[in-house]
């Protein structure tokens, strides 16, 4: 039987934290922080701090989905701003399993998926607001998985972040290069997708980490219009339409 938020001890939520294994969102469950060693601090609440600005404050009515959910952070975060429905979708039944209980405890309603961002087509919806935050750098195909975002998912706003290294500066370029040219690709203002082939920060599954220039063209590419980088590695983006370039009809 599901315990009510009110009927869980203190004791019996550290009891489950511990028994559900290493957490990475420190989250305040009744007293209890579920990563209070987290190697980057107060983790993801600092991070928040940064740029739930550029959040709408009020979500009255309005449906989100939380892309790589962990444990829930986001997710909560967005019913505390009125969101009417929050689906949480993530690929690791461990963390679904965490935010299962840290909704419990919060006494939130979201609902919670297991499911892999390719297959985000299989929801049947698009939502007012999508996060798609500290997934990108840890998938095979990262451009495919914002195509299909836009595709399928994303009715209106898209709250994006990703891990990003190299250069800051953004450049100005042509559409179009002769095969000859050589020198942009040195310029570190030129988009760049750094290819990890083995482990980076002691994780297997980190594969790209792009620059500033490359994030923002890759959004560009998938069809959202950049709003605001709030913070760094933070994009927020609105719903347009996809280059015809980059999406010619014997394609579609």
């Amino acid at each position: 039987m599901t315990m009510t938020p009110d009927e869980l001890t203190t004791e019996q939520v550290a009891l489950r934290v511990r028994s559900l294994g290493e957490w990475f969102h420190n989250l305040e469950l009744k007293g209890v922080r579920t990563a209070p060693h987290h190697f980057l601090g107060d983790f993801p609440t600092v991070f928040w701090k940064r740029f739930q600005h550029a959040f709408p404050a009020d979500l009255t009515g309005k449906t989100v989905l939380d892309i790589g959910c962990n444990a829930g952070f986001y997710s909560i975060e967005m019913k505390r701003r009125g969101a009417a429905r929050v689906v949480g979708i993530d690929s690791d039944a461990r963390y679904l399993e965490q935010a299962r209980f840290a909704t419990q405890v919060m006494g939130v309603e979201v609902e919670l998926r297991q499911m892999d961002v390719y297959d985000v087509g299989a929801l049947g919806e698009k939502f007012d607001v999508v996060l798609f935050m500290g997934v990108l750098y840890h998938l095979r195909h990262p451009l495919l998985a914002l195509d299909l975002l836009h595709e399928h998912v994303v009715k209106d706003l898209l709250i994006f972040q990703t891990l990003e290294r190299g250069g800051d500066a953004v450049g100005e370029f042509a559409n179009d290069y002769p095969i000859t040219e050589r020198a942009i690709f040195h310029q570190p203002e030129y988009p760049k997708m750094h290819f990890i082939e083995h482990d980076y920060a002691g994780d297997p599954t980190n594969w790209w980490v792009p620059n500033r220039a490359c994030s923002e063209a890759m959004l560009r590419s998938a069809g959202f219009e950049l709003l605001e980088r709030p913070t760094r590695e933070v994009y927020l983006c609105r719903r347009g339409e996809r280059p015809t370039a980059a999406y010619p009809e014997t394609l579609q």
